[in-house]
């Protein structure tokens, strides 16, 4: 229980530090303007055609932080603040979510394995932990049982796991592609550029650490099973 709560503690602290760390970057470039003057509407709308994409609608969504990308309906959705704004942090997300975009209509291989898996992530977050936790309690009172279903909740939570890891190349590759876009069409040039570089960059780190925690954890919960195994 105590390795538990460290390492509760220490992925928890390091979440809140990267988040804090790109929320500010996010804000700091928020304040330079594109000379473009383009708002995160239209440079969404530019790189889909630009790429050949006629289907795919941008559409705005309430809150802060819940731009997406639905392969399900096929819309780019954008914040408020990145749907009408005319800055570098609006240009760099809105570009950011075409390409996730572009990867469906290419069928980027790491994309259509990370949609797949969806269904199954669904089940595995809620109850992979919880059957873990049943199963080796199981297994300390000497249930033979037990093992079983530890396994398929360790099996479960490996699936989150895998979606966490599988998320990364996605992740980066999406930004790789909006940047260069912003670049070789010079929407975003000199310090501009610099900054939506820094923006994403900051943005990847968020599922960074996400993935590292995740993993923390399997590890974490499959050395407990081993431990209540051997006994």
């Amino acid at each position: 229980m105590n390795s538990f709560i460290l390492i509760g503690g220490v992925v928890t602290l390091i979440s809140w530090l990267v988040r804090q760390r790109f929320q500010s970057v996010m804000k700091k470039i928020s304040r330079v303007q594109t000379r473009s003057g383009l708002s995160g509407k239209e440079i969404a709308e530019r790189m889909l055609r630009d790429n050949g994409i006629h289907d795919v609608q941008v559409i705005s969504t309430r809150g802060m932080l819940t731009d997406h990308y639905n392969p399900g309906n096929k819309t780019v959705n954008l914040s408020q603040a990145v749907y009408d704004e005319r800055n570098v942090t609006a240009a760099a997300v809105a570009a950011h979510e075409v390409g996730h975009a572009v990867q469906h209509a290419t069928s980027y291989s790491f994309l259509k394995f990370r949609s797949a898996i969806v269904p199954v992530v669904s089940i595995s977050s809620r109850f992979g932990p919880l059957a873990i936790a049943i199963g080796i309690g199981m297994m300390q009172g000497a249930m033979q049982i037990g093992g079983l279903v530890a396994t398929v909740g360790l099996m479960l939570f490996a699936a989150s796991t895998l979606f966490s890891l599988i998320t990364l190349p996605v992740e980066f590759d999406a930004s790789k592609r909006a940047l260069a876009w912003l670049e070789d069409t010079g929407l975003t040039q000199g310090e501009e550029h610099e900054k939506a570089v820094q923006g994403l960059r900051w943005a990847a780190m968020t599922y960074v650490v996400a993935a590292l925690t995740q993993l923390a954890y399997l590890i974490y919960y499959l050395s407990i099973f081993m431990r209540a195994r051997s006994r």
